[in-house]
C-alpha cells in the first residue's frame, strides 16, 4: 500500500509543479507514494469563500477559521481526537495517520522525526497562513505542531513540501539503495550501523547524527584545487577514517550543537581534540 500525503492549503496551485520532478515524481509513478492537495476554500459556504477572520482580543493580521478546516479534515476521514480514541476501541486500530499543523510555533523538524513519519501509512499536513490557525483545530485534530526552522514563512506550503520530500525519500523502495537514507547527514545513529573488524562503519561513513563529509569527483584537479590524495589511493579503511574526521571537522565548524547529542567514540573525541587545538 502506498504511503499517502494529504495537504490542506488555500493555494493548491502552489504544488502544481513541485512534486512532478525527480524522486518524488518517480515514487508516485511507481505507486510507492501518493500526494493529494486539497483546496481549503472548497469547504467554505459563502460567496466570497472566506477562510479567515480577525482574532478575538485584537491584534494584527487574520487567522484561519476553524469551520472550513474542520470540514476539510473530516472529508479526509480525520476525526477529532476524542472521537478517534472512542472509535479505535470499537473498530480496532485504524490506518496509522499523523495530522500535522505546520506552524512557526511548532516542534523543530528533524531527520529523526522524518524517519518516524516514514513508518506511518498517511500524513495529513495543514498549511497555516496569515497570523496562524484557530488553536481549536490544533487541539481537536492535530497530533503534532511542526516547524521547519526558526524563521517565519508566508505560509505552510513550503514547509509541507519540505516534510513530504524528507519523509518520502525514507519510504522503502523510493531511493532504490536503502542505505542511501542511512549514511548521510543526520543519518541513523552509529549504534545501528554495522562496523568492520577495526570498528570503522561498514559504509563510507556512519553519520551518527553528524553532518556529511565533503565529496569530490572527476577531474582530480579543478580550479587549482586537488582532490585529497587519500580518496585516490584505493585504501578503503583510510578513506573511511578520513571521512569520519571530515564529518567531525565540518560538524564542529557548522553545527557544533549536534556534537552534544551525537554518538562519539573515544577515537572521535581524540580527533575532535586535535581539530580544536589547531583551530579547525
Amino acid at each position: 500500500m502506498a504511503m499517502r500525503f494529504d495537504i490542506v492549503t488555500i493555494f493548491p496551485e502552489f504544488f502544481a509543479g513541485i512534486f512532478t520532478h525527480g524522486i518524488v515524481r518517480r515514487a508516485q509513478a511507481e505507486g510507492l507514494v501518493t500526494v493529494d492537495v486539497h483546496d481549503l476554500r472548497a469547504f467554505t459556504h459563502d460567496r466570497h469563500r472566506t477562510v479567515d477572520d480577525r482574532p478575538f482580543g485584537g491584534g494584527e493580521g487574520m487567522v484561519l477559521k476553524p469551520g472550513p478546516l474542520a470540514e476539510a479534515l473530516e472529508s479526509l476521514g480525520v476525526r477529532p481526537k476524542p472521537a478517534r480514541e472512542n472509535a479505535s476501541k470499537v473498530e480496532g486500530q485504524p490506518r496509522r495517520t499523523c495530522t500535522i499543523l505546520l506552524s512557526a510555533q511548532g516542534r523543530p523538524y528533524t531527520q529523526a522525526m522524518a524517519r518516524e513519519l516514514a513508518t506511518l501509512d498517511r500524513v495529513v499536513l495543514i498549511c497555516g497562513r496569515y497570523e496562524g490557525v484557530d488553536e481549536r483545530i490544533n487541539q481537536l485534530y492535530c497530533d503534532l505542531e511542526l516547524s521547519i526552522g526558526d524563521y517565519v514563512l508566508s505560509g505552510g506550503e513550503l514547509a509541507a513540501a519540505v516534510v513530504v520530500d524528507a519523509v518520502m525519500r525514507l519510504v522503502p523502495g523510493v531511493l532504490g539503495n536503502e542505505a542511501s537514507g542511512e549514511f548521510e547527514s543526520f543519518g541513523v545513529p552509529d549504534a545501528e550501523i554495522t562496523s568492520d573488524t577495526e570498528g570503522v562503519p561498514r559504509s563510507q561513513h556512519g553519520s551518527g547524527g553528524l553532518l556529511d563529509y565533503p565529496h569530490y569527483t572527476r577531474p582530480a584537479e579543478f580550479g587549482g584545487l586537488q582532490a585529497p590524495e587519500v580518496l585516490l589511493n584505493g585504501d578503503h579503511h583510510q578513506i573511511r577514517l578520513w571521512r569520519r574526521e571530515q564529518q567531525l571537522r565540518k560538524t564542529l565548524a557548522n553545527r557544533p550543537d549536534l556534537l552534544e547529542r551525537a554518538t562519539l567514540s573515544a577515537e572521535d573525541r581524540r580527533l575532535l581534540d586535535g581539530i580544536r587545538k589547531v583551530g579547525g
